[in-house]
Parts: C-alpha cells; sequence; structure tokens
C-alpha cells in the first residue's frame, strides 16, 4: 500500500471511462501510458467508489492523505520518540525503499519484457521515479558524476514533507532519506545510506542528499553537524576527504 499525498486532491469525473469500475480499468489498459513514463492524473489513477479503492497504473493500492496528516506523524513521533524521531521516519523510509523495490521489479520487468539488470541505469531510475511524481512526492534529479568515488548526489523538489512543516531551520526529509537507502540498496545489492545535507526547511531552493557507503555518510553527517554547508560537504566528498579512524 502507498501513501499518495496530495496538497490539494480534486477527484475528476470519470464520464469518459465508463460508470463501472471494470469498465474504466479496461479503458485504462485499453490506453496504457507507455509514453515515456509519463503519467498524468486521469491514466494513473483509478477511483472506484463502488469499491472504496484508489489503484494506480500498476494496480498498487493508494491512500490520500493531506498536509494534516503529515503533521500528526510527525508530532505524533516528536511525541513519543523525542530526538529519535528523525530516526524512525528513515527506518520507516528504509522498509517502504526496501518493498517498493521489490513491486517496482515485478511490474517493470513485466511492462518492459526484459530483466531489470538489461536496462540502462538512469532510464531504470526515471522508470522508478516517475510513478513518485505523480502520487505527490515531488520532482527529482539524480547526478550519477560521482558513481567512481562510490556515492550520488539526489535532488528532491517540492518535497510533500519539507512544504508541509515549512521552514524550521533543520533538514526534516528523513522519510526521503530511508526510501532511497532502501531502494537503492536493493538495487545494487549491498548495504547504502543516505543522508540529507540541504533542505528546503532550512530556507533552500531544493532538497539535496548524499546517498553512499556508511563511510560516505558517516563523514558527510559529521562534517553537516559541525556546521559545513551543502557545497562544502560536496567539495569535501569529491576530494576524497574521509573522516580519520
Amino acid at each position: 500500500m502507498v501513501a499518495t499525498l496530495f496538497k490539494d486532491t480534486v477527484v475528476r469525473p470519470e464520464t469518459h471511462l465508463g460508470n463501472s469500475y471494470e469498465s474504466r480499468m479496461a479503458f485504462l489498459k485499453a490506453h496504457p501510458p507507455f509514453n515515456h513514463n509519463h503519467y498524468d492524473y486521469e491514466t494513473f489513477f483509478e477511483f472506484s467508489s463502488e469499491k472504496g479503492l484508489v489503484l494506480d497504473y500498476n494496480e498498487v493500492r493508494n491512500f490520500l492523505v493531506g498536509q494534516d496528516f503529515i503533521h500528526a506523524l510527525v508530532a505524533g513521533l516528536e511525541e513519543e520518540a523525542g530526538a529519535a524521531s528523525s530516526v524512525v521516519l528513515h527506518q520507516i523510509g528504509v522498509r517502504w525503499g526496501i518493498h517498493d523495490y521489490a513491486v517496482f521489479k515485478t511490474w517493470c520487468e513485466k511492462e518492459f519484457q526484459r530483466p531489470l539488470e538489461q536496462n540502462n541505469l538512469m532510464f531504470l531510475l526515471e522508470t522508478w521515479w516517475w510513478p513518485l511524481v505523480s502520487q505527490g512526492w515531488g520532482r527529482w534529479e539524480v547526478d550519477l558524476s560521482h558513481g567512481k568515488q562510490g556515492y550520488l548526489m539526489i535532488h528532491i523538489y517540492d518535497s510533500v514533507i519539507a512544504a508541509t512543516l515549512g521552514e524550521v531551520g533543520k533538514p526534516v526529509c528523513h522519510l526521503y532519506a530511508g526510501l532511497f537507502a532502501g531502494f537503492f540498496s536493493s538495487l545494487v545489492h549491498k548495504p547504502m545510506a543516505c543522508t540529507e545535507i540541504q533542505c528546503y526547511s532550512m530556507g533552500e531552493t531544493f532538497c539535496k542528499f548524499v546517498l553512499g557507503s556508511e563511510e560516505h555518510i558517516r563523514a558527510a553527517e559529521t562534517w553537516f553537524n559541525a556546521g559545513a554547508r551543502a557545497k562544502e560537504i560536496e567539495a569535501r566528498l569529491q576530494a576524497g576527504e574521509r573522516l580519520a579512524p
């Protein structure tokens, strides 16, 4: 089950798709959104008022939540876990990423009729993320240029969590960092870690994450906690700087 996040959710008329759940699903299957994986609202989601379900094109059940849900989730975790709430959110994201990889592998191989490993990596990543754009998680950019150094950078625009919580002066997208860690660990079959070094909630225009080995992430977090900004952290990673053993 996927939590789909919208600030303003509007259920649009579906008269052109027919009146029943079955006829609307038949229409969607007859008009598959295979155009570079660019789904729109009406082709990606199927609202079944008869069954009380919201399914996406890959027949995964979704549920719609708003900003109040995000506020309640974060506030509830902070009340229960205190400073450890960010770790809890991160671990929720990790579990989500691992599960989402399994779901993605199934529908991607079915749709493109070839094993996941036979796809170009950038194509694969865009294919995975586009449904998440449709679900309201924001746009992204992936910078693979530092792959040989063992890490990569991810930019998230319109983070629903950061946009909801507003400017609080610290990173808040722990769920995203966990999602990336869980998904990429499954994708490359080795442990990967992720941390946010720039956030919309810090007054920045977008969120920036470092994904790599535990060594890379531990160094990035140490420098960030010491006051380093994203550009300095990137420069130090690119220069091959690491923490002393």
